[in-house]
């Protein structure tokens, strides 16, 4: 099974003027971790054009961007720039592009270990009234999504991140052809993603969400992954499933209350490895790096995890079982 990682130097570039949890040492976890599994070879990528960000943002946000990334500044409370956010920013997109090209020509993982993250940031900024970016500049998944129209007539972005992708969904809002899958937690930061939010005219049922209720464990997780993700993903059988990986859900974070565990992912790795997947780096600040990642990547690259029975809570159930009403429409669920 191919492994690839895309990465770049200029990712540690973009750095915060004083303490902030999303900063370059993310990164240096992450490659630790790659490097004890034996898969730190990366592939460095090219910068894309500016041209590029507008696939996804609007002219005016980007300049604003621009504009402000010539020194420290704040894009809002959450929401950083600094000099060299610009070239980390157009290098991640860069290395989002390699990532969608390589896993069109070979089943796989390729991993964009990228920074700045970005599934919160919408077409102008903020998406569905959020009050911030969350962290992010440009949105790597959308522009993944984008990238992978450019060659299938379908394609499938999945967001794990313990907060909702509400910028990849505001982008997707009204395409048909992407189908937007979001698993997260309900009713905190940027407060969106609920059951109801299917997609704007036209693109109805293509937009799943899965707020999950506070708390939730692995086998929570794992139970609205394979009744509802893994039924959809079956049904579209794409050549390529984008993926935003965000790992501040795992145990121990403490961003959210979520409480999963390498069984979580090892078992969402599993279950995708008969998919080409294009991997972006979202959430993960300390423990879901070091251990949430590589669970997902040996989970992926093992293919056949089995996993012991699973046990859903009353409110997950009744959760996926909203979801699964609202969905049938659309998909054989």
């Amino acid at each position: 099974m191919e492994f690839r990682v895309i990465y770049s130097p200029l990712f540690l570039e973009h750095r915060p003027a004083s303490y902030h949890s999303e900063n370059p040492s993310r990164l240096l976890s992450a490659i630790k971790v790659l490097e004890k599994l034996g898969l730190w070879e990366p592939i460095e990528p090219e910068s894309v054009s500016q041209e590029e960000l507008l696939k996804v943002h609007s002219k005016e946000y980007v300049e604003r961007v621009r504009e402000a990334s010539v020194r420290h500044s704040q894009l809002d409370p959450d929401t950083y720039v600094s000099p060299g956010t610009w070239d980390a920013a157009l290098t991640a997109f860069g290395a989002v592009r390699e990532a969608v090209n390589l896993s069109l020509k070979k089943r796989g993982m390729y991993l964009a270990l990228v920074r700045p993250p970005g599934h919160h940031a919408g077409k102008s900024g903020r998406a569905f009234n959020a009050p911030t970016l969350g962290f992010c500049i440009f949105n790597n998944a959308a522009y993944g999504a984008k990238v992978a129209e450019e060659t299938l007539d379908k394609v499938v972005a999945i967001d794990f991140d313990a907060h909702h992708g509400n910028g990849t969904q505001e982008i997707l809002w009204n395409d048909p052809e992407a189908i937007h899958i979001d698993l997260h937690e309900r009713d905190i930061y940027p407060w969106s993603g609920y059951e109801h939010d299917m997609g704007g005219k036209g693109a109805e049922g293509t937009k799943i969400n899965l707020p999950m209720p506070h708390y939730s464990g692995d086998d929570d997780f794992i139970f609205a992954w394979d009744k509802v993700v893994m039924p959809v993903l079956h049904e579209v059988d794409p050549k390529v499933v984008v993926v935003s990986a965000g790992f501040d859900g795992f145990s121990g974070e403490n961003l959210t209350t979520l409480k999963l565990t390498e069984r979580f992912f090892r078992h969402a790795g599993s279950s995708l490895s008969h998919y080409s997947l294009a991997v972006v780096l979202e959430g993960g600040y300390s423990v879901g790096l070091e251990k949430g990642l590589p669970a997902f990547i040996e989970g992926y690259l093992r293919e056949d995890v089995k996993d012991r029975a699973i046990r859903p809570s009353y409110e997950a159930l009744y959760t996926v079982q909203k979801v699964v009403e609202i969905q049938r429409e659309w998909w054989g669920l």
